[in-house]
Order: C-alpha cells, then sequence, then structure tokens
C-alpha cells in the first residue's frame, strides 16, 4: 500500500504534465475590417492570401460564422464577455470601458492554468480604467488602448506593461505597428511553448488609414509604378487619416500583409513543434470599411470585399457582421473541411473555456461548438443569433433558422421590419416581409426577448 502511495505520489507531476499536454494551445488572430470576401478561401481573386488559402486546406472554413456586432468595440466586447449586443454592457464605440465584475475570456482561461498573452488593438479600456488588460487577466499585453490609436498604420508609441501598469513605450519613428505586433506575438509564444498558452493576436490591418510597407505595395503596381487597379483616386493629405496615392492598391497591400503576419506565427508554431496541438483561428471583427481614401464602390464592385453579402461595416446586413472565419487544430479538425453551422463571436467564451476544461459563466448568450470543431458529439444549434446597434438610428436583426430579419427605428419607434430567406438569398435583395407577416411578428416577438435596456446611456434607444 505504501509503495502504491508513493508511486501515484511520484507519477502525479507526470499526470498533470500529461493533462496540461492535452489542452490546446489556442492562438486566435483578430484582423480589423476585413470583409468576407476580401481573402481567397471566400472568393477572392484580386487580392494575394497564400497563408490563408493554405490554412483554409489544412484546417476548417465557416461559412455561416457572425462577428459580435458590425463596429470595432461591441464586437470585441461580445467576443470577450460572451453576451450578445442585446445584453453585454458595450454596444457601440466610444471608448467605454469595461467593468470589474464583467468577466471576461483571458480571466477565465487562467482559471485553466492558461498564461494568456494580448498584442495590438484592445479598445475595452483605457489606462487606469477597470477595463484595463492588467485588470482583465492578461499575463502579457503589447498594442493599443484607445481606438483611434489604432486608425493609423505608423506609430512611434505602443502600451505594454511596466510594473504592474499600463504605460507607453517608444518604437522606432513611423515604424508600422502591425508588423511590431507580430514580433510581439512570436515572443510570446517562445516564451511560453512548455506550458498552456491563450494568444490574442488583434491586428489593425486593413484598417482605415491607408498605409502600407512598399515590399506589400509593389505587388500591386505594375512595371512603371502605378497601381494595377488604375483609374485611382488619390486620398488627399490634411484629413484625418493620411494622404495615399492608391488607395485600392494600397488596401489589396494590407490584406495581403496580415496574410503575411499569419504565415509568421504559423510557422513559428512549427519552429517551436508545437502545431499539432494549437487551435489556430482567424477571422475579423466587422465587415469591410470605406475609410481613408476606400470608396463603396472599391469595396462593392472592385473587389467584391463582402463577397454575395449585402452591406458593409455599420450595416445590419450579412456583409456587416458576416464573417471570415478559418480554423486549424491538426490533432482535432480533419483538414479541407467546411462546416455551415451557425455561430457567433459569444459562442468563443463557452467553446474555449470548455477546451481548457473549464467552466463558463451561467449567464453568458453563448454556445460551444466544440462539438462542430471535433466531430464528437452532436453539436447544440441557436434558435437565434441577435444585434443591436445604434449609429445612425437604432436598429436590430435576428437570424432564425434561415430567416433574417432587420428592424429600423425611427426615435424609439419601430418603423419597419425587412424579412429574407437567406437559403435563397444570401445577398438579401428581396424583402419578404409583406409576404410573410406572421414570420416577421415572430421574429419582431424575439428581438423583444433579446434586448435587455442598456446600463449605458449612451447605447438606449433614444
Amino acid at each position: 500500500m505504501r509503495l502504491s502511495l508513493l508511486a501515484l505520489f511520484l507519477l502525479t507531476p507526470f499526470l498533470i504534465a500529461i493533462g496540461q499536454q492535452q489542452r490546446p494551445n489556442i492562438i486566435f488572430i483578430l484582423a480589423d475590417d476585413l470583409g468576407y470576401g476580401d481573402i481567397g478561401p471566400y472568393g477572392q481573386t484580386k487580392i494575394k492570401t497564400p497563408v490563408l488559402d493554405e490554412l483554409a486546406t489544412q484546417g476548417r472554413r465557416y461559412t455561416q460564422f457572425y462577428a459580435g456586432s458590425t463596429v470595432c468595440a461591441p464586437s470585441r466586447s461580445a467576443l470577450m464577455t460572451g453576451k450578445h449586443t442585446g445584453n453585454g454592457y458595450i454596444r457601440g464605440n466610444g471608448e467605454i470601458a469595461l467593468r470589474s465584475h464583467d468577466v471576461i475570456l483571458p480571466e477565465l482561461l487562467k482559471q485553466s492554468g492558461y498564461t494568456t498573452g494580448m498584442v495590438g488593438k484592445w479598445g475595452l479600456g483605457l489606462a487606469g480604467t477597470d477595463g484595463a488588460p492588467e485588470k482583465k487577466g492578461w499575463d502579457f499585453f503589447s498594442g493599443l488602448l484607445h481606438h483611434v490609436e489604432g486608425h493609423f498604420q505608423r506609430k512611434d508609441s505602443v502600451w505594454t506593461y511596466l510594473n504592474g501598469h499600463s504605460a507607453k513605450i517608444p518604437l522606432e519613428k513611423d515604424a508600422y505597428v502591425n508588423e511590431w505586433f507580430a514580433q510581439q506575438a512570436l515572443n510570446f509564444m517562445d516564451a511560453n511553448r512548455n506550458n498552456p498558452f491563450f494568444l490574442y493576436v488583434s491586428f489593425t490591418l486593413p484598417h482605415a488609414e491607408l498605409a502600407v510597407q512598399q515590399r506589400y505595395l509593389d505587388q500591386y503596381l505594375d512595371a512603371k509604378g502605378n497601381s494595377i487597379f488604375s483609374p485611382e483616386k488619390a486620398q488627399p493629405s490634411g484629413l484625418h487619416y493620411g494622404p495615399q496615392s492608391f488607395p485600392k492598391a494600397a488596401y489589396a497591400a494590407m490584406v495581403t500583409s496580415v496574410d503575411d503576419y499569419t504565415g509568421w506565427i504559423l510557422k513559428k508554431l512549427d519552429e517551436l513543434g508545437i502545431a499539432e496541438n494549437t487551435l489556430v483561428i482567424f477571422t475579423s471583427d466587422n465587415g469591410t470599411h470605406q475609410e481613408g481614401g476606400r470608396t463603396l464602390l472599391d469595396a462593392t464592385d472592385v473587389f467584391r470585399s463582402s463577397g454575395p453579402l449585402r452591406g458593409i461595416k455599420r450595416d445590419l446586413y450579412e456583409g456587416g457582421i458576416r464573417i471570415p472565419f478559418i480554423v486549424r487544430w491538426p490533432e482535432k479538425i480533419s483538414a479541407a473541411t467546411t462546416s455551415n453551422h451557425i455561430g457567433a463571436f459569444w459562442d468563443i467564451v463557452p467553446t474555449f473555456t470548455e477546451l481548457a476544461g473549464g467552466n463558463a459563466p451561467a449567464d453568458i448568450d453563448g454556445i460551444s461548438f466544440a462539438a462542430d470543431l471535433t466531430g464528437g458529439k452532436k453539436q447544440t444549434q441557436h434558435e437565434t443569433l441577435y444585434w443591436e446597434f445604434n449609429e445612425g438610428g437604432f436598429k436590430q436583426a435576428l437570424r432564425m433558422g434561415n430567416w433574417k430579419a432587420v428592424r429600423f427605428y425611427k426615435g424609439k419607434e419601430p418603423q419597419r421590419t425587412e424579412l429574407y430567406d437567406l437559403s435563397t438569398d444570401i445577398g438579401e435583395t428581396k424583402d419578404l416581409a409583406n409576404d410573410f407577416p406572421d414570420q416577421v411578428k415572430k421574429m419582431e416577438d424575439r428581438m423583444e426577448k433579446q434586448h435587455t435596456t442598456s446600463e449605458h446611456p449612451l447605447f438606449r434607444i433614444k
């Protein structure tokens, strides 16, 4: 008996180590304003994305996955809290910080023994607030706190931890900040290769300021140094975003650059010998933009950045919220597969906590899609997915099966509801509201149930 107890005592650290090895490392790569159709796996033909093309052949491509919102802050809040915009605290942009009692993803993964690291744009709490990264479960952070900081691609400073607090550190003047983010991600992976880690890489590409390194831009210039997408209308100097002679070429180059940085991360996994048990997800925070010199026609006609979908960023049509979502986990996920599972950012919290061996909070809106990832037990499905957004007038959207409803308000009163059948009309071109009034009423009732009055006055219906 003594020998058995001694053997168990000696084996315990080994067994714990084996258990930790079975839990996957998790890397979540988030592009900023990248459209559903901006990359090769989702139909893009004019922009080069060789890394993501290969990633899709190595893993699984989701065709019906949704962002948390149609703009940055509420989308990232849904990602971190597991709550959609009808229940969450942050429902729009505006530098609103997470609160001390908002329990978020890195805090939950730390409870399961994960080391947590983030590089890139945070946007959920400035320095000194309860939402600052050091107060929300991040062991490592290097990036940007304010949304407007993330508008510009060249920076001379970033935020990081110094003495337990977020503080600014200098960068080389006019450094391309996303390249620095990518290198910081590699450093974090090097330092944590021997323990389970969660790494959140939040790029600011291809958002807003259309500025990019020459080596990426050259891929979209002809022998005379002109854009291959001519005619181009230059973005002049003196505006919020910097000047750009070739907005279309620059946007394409920025997409190619985030593809390349993703390749750095995947290569590092191979070098460290940990790729097999690492779950990698590449996605975007919302639909494509028309900013920094980019026009709506650039997005919809030149590149078809929303693919077959209607709308862009700030719309609750599919082009504003349906996103590319590619997943690779060689030990668990079959290569070159496609999933039609309908999911959203608020599903990330329960999924990652399940994979880590932990528990998600009971009050979230998300459902784990771990079963769909691994092909194990039957996957639970959402009855509905819900969004609300208040810029330009309050509006709501609800997906129920193949039905999609978008409701528009004037002031505090709803004015009209549009209804689409996504199984036959993915582009939301034919409003069926007059043909199916009972379905409209059913979906409006569900919207009422999904919406709670915002605790922050900025996001209340006015």
